[in-house]
């Protein structure tokens, strides 16, 4: 197996241009491929320290769009996006839903999640624990998102994903699988574009 390695180019190019996180060139990649992102749209960011994903919806959505992200750890304020709003907290908690409606001002066009657990190394409980990010994601977005909307979540490759993903199936139009040239070699996730909400949650 290749040595992992934290510091590869992405993450030597991420911090020469400005990124919090080498994950921002994912992001790049999946709305280059799939035109989640449009000026003027409502961004929800889960999990989102810390705020790589959040420097690229940003400029993308414009001033007139509005980018939410939250996250149990609180990130570095971004002074240079106004459209930017940070939560710190569960998005489970129904009073933290109540308020990312309010700073987008209404139902999201897009939710995104690049969470995942602290991995083990233990391939039964890692594979439970990114399903169960994947799960909670999925959960959120038939909360947040307005019919028509994507979600877009980083899952791994396993038995018990691909049973969520035929779950997932039924609640949007289409669905897409992308493993990207911006992860790392030896990785084994890949992420799920799911498109067109059919509008069976409350933010319909």
């Amino acid at each position: 197996m290749a040595e992992y390695n934290r510091k590869d180019h992405l993450y030597n190019k991420a911090k020469a241009e400005g990124f919090r996180s080498r994950a921002a060139y994912k992001l790049a990649e999946l709305d280059d491929k799939y035109k989640i992102i449009k000026p003027g749209f409502k961004i929800l960011d889960l999990g989102c320290w810390p705020g790589g994903w959040i420097q690229v919806a940003a400029p993308r959505v414009g001033a007139q769009g509005a980018v939410v992200g939250i996250d149990l750890v609180e990130l570095e304020p971004f002074d240079e996006f106004p459209q930017v709003k940070l939560l710190v907290g569960d998005a489970r908690d129904e009073s933290n839903q109540a308020q990312m409606r309010s700073l987008a001002g209404g139902a999201f066009d897009a939710v995104l999640s690049d969470m995942s657990p602290k991995l083990t190394g233990i391939k039964e409980a890692d594979q439970a624990g990114t399903v169960a990010c994947a799960e909670l994601a999925a959960y959120i977005a038939e909360q947040m998102l307005r019919k028509g909307g994507t979600l877009v979540m980083k899952v791994f490759k396993g038995n018990e994903t691909e049973q969520f993903i035929r779950t997932l199936r039924p609640r949007y139009e289409k669905l897409t699988r992308t493993e990207l040239d911006s992860s790392r070699n030896t990785s084994k996730e890949f992420y799920v574009t799911a498109l067109g909400y059919k509008g069976s949650g409350p933010a319909t």
